[in-house]
């Protein structure tokens, strides 16, 4: 695990600031504008209650993230946290949901990204034939070209090296908070207090059901651990830059919400891919719908960009460590970036948003990254029982009491979610767990 040549070492560029500029970047995108329409049909008003649990929840894990992220300094985030507390098969099980995790958030954010492009052409009356801005799974096309054309770039981006990277990444995630005020500003004057009744219509079940939908709108915080190897002083700026890009972000989505299901009844929102645009839509407010759609559409770029930069950082951690091939863990002498994990990863997700339909990929986002939290609480507990003395520049509060909460709450957030997709993520483990064992094998 340790970094012990230029062929294996990362360069240092991130300070407190650029790391919370990469969590929001890397939150900051289709959970806000898009998850939050359908979420909305589900909790109605008191989505707002869904927000304040999930960003509860994650600010539980977010203490955890801290604790380990001021201990353990290396790249890959929360595989090499487990990876150090719980052993080689839990940085496995770990490692293999957060590459499920990134891969589809990636893959659901372009399809978002796409449909937000769409939808802003049409607008100034242009049209995109259907051939080839929807998947074939749909029966209306055969591609979805702008999906897979933004992954493109995007990868291209990263290829360029962490330094371009992060500039890109900055200048987005200003030019998609400018968009979020504006619209917030705006929207607040097309606000009805009528569509805030019936404020919480499905009951507690729905804030409930809410919850485990918008999880996925917070998920990405925890880039900033997967970068901690390319950071200056990390024990103290990676959990500044994860809790900061946590705090922010929450605030906004909550503030949004209130604006959204202000603007419309909750039940418009059933099966809206794009509430924004079409609550703009909806109000007349033609006047603002070029900036904010154009802040929207740039705020789903810096998601792609920052999945794109996390992915193969894991894969370049667990190819160091033994569990993937070592090729995958050669880091490119001119550019400082392992080159291959980026192109493959690119590969993957730039294909399953060019031929699948979003349906409900996100869900099952969400499920691997709740495995992925529960494994990080029970490692900040055994990290706290095998190694007590180890010194902790920020220490997660209440342990074990808070990191045992934090286990039964995304259990029961998983519980909430569809039969389907707790069946296809145990699928997915298995899979994972067949690998691992065959792998092993075959090395020796």
């Amino acid at each position: 695990m340790e970094c012990l040549s230029d062929e294996t070492c990362l360069t240092k560029t991130f300070g407190p600031l650029g790391l919370i500029l990469l969590g929001i970047g890397a939150v900051m995108g289709a959970g806000i504008f898009v998850i939050t329409g359908i979420a909305s049909a589900v909790a109605g008003p008191a989505l707002i209650f869904s927000f304040i649990g999930a960003a509860v929840v994650c600010g539980f894990v977010a203490l955890c993230y801290a604790e380990l992220g001021s201990m353990i300094t290396l790249t890959g985030g929360i595989y090499t946290y487990i990876q150090v507390s719980l052993g080689e098969l839990g940085a496995w099980i770990v490692g293999w949901s957060v590459l499920l995790q990134i891969i589809l958030t990636a893959a659901t954010v372009a399809i978002g990204w796409s449909s937000y492009t769409i939808g802003f052409v049409n607008s100034i009356g242009l049209s995109l034939p259907d051939i080839i801005t929807n998947s074939p799974l749909t029966g209306q096309g055969i591609i979805n070209l702008p999906a897979f054309l933004i992954v493109l770039a995007m990868m291209v981006v990263v290829l360029l090296g962490v330094k371009s990277s992060k500039e890109v990444n900055t200048i987005i995630v200003i030019a998609k908070l400018i968009a979020i005020i504006v619209f917030i500003i705006s929207g607040a004057q097309y606000i009805n207090p009528a569509n805030y009744h019936p404020f919480m219509p499905n009951g507690i079940t729905g804030v409930l059901q809410g919850a485990a939908m918008v999880f996925f709108a917070y998920l990405g915080f925890d880039a900033v651990a997967a970068a901690a190897e390319e950071t200056k002083n990390p024990q103290r700026a990676v959990p500044i830059g994860i809790i900061g890009s946590l705090v922010l972000c929450g605030v906004l989505y909550i503030i949004v919400t209130l604006v959204l299901t202000g603007m419309l009844n909750y039940s418009e929102y059933a099966g809206v891919a794009a509430p924004v645009q079409y609550a703009l839509n909806s109000v007349g407010a033609n006047w603002m719908l070029l900036l904010v759609t154009s802040g929207t559409i740039t705020g789903l770029t810096t998601v792609v960009l920052v999945s794109l930069y996390l992915i193969p950082r894991v894969i370049y951690s667990m190819s160091r460590d033994g569990l993937l091939p070592e090729f995958l863990s050669r880091i490119h002498s001119k550019l400082k970036i392992p080159v291959l994990p980026v192109v493959l990863s690119g590969c993957l997700i730039g294909l399953l948003a060019a031929f699948f339909p979003l349906g409900d990929i996100f869900e099952l986002a969400n499920i691997s990254a709740l495995t992925t939290f529960v494994f990080l609480a029970i490692g900040v507990v055994e990290l706290r029982r095998a190694c007590p003395n180890i010194p902790r520049k920020v220490k997660c509060p209440f342990v074990p009491v808070l990191p045992i909460v934090t286990i039964i709450i995304c259990l029961g957030l998983m519980s909430q979610l569809k039969l389907t997709t707790i069946s296809s993520f145990g699928l997915w483990s298995l899979a994972g767990l067949g690998f691992y064992f065959t792998y092993k094998k075959f090395k020796r």
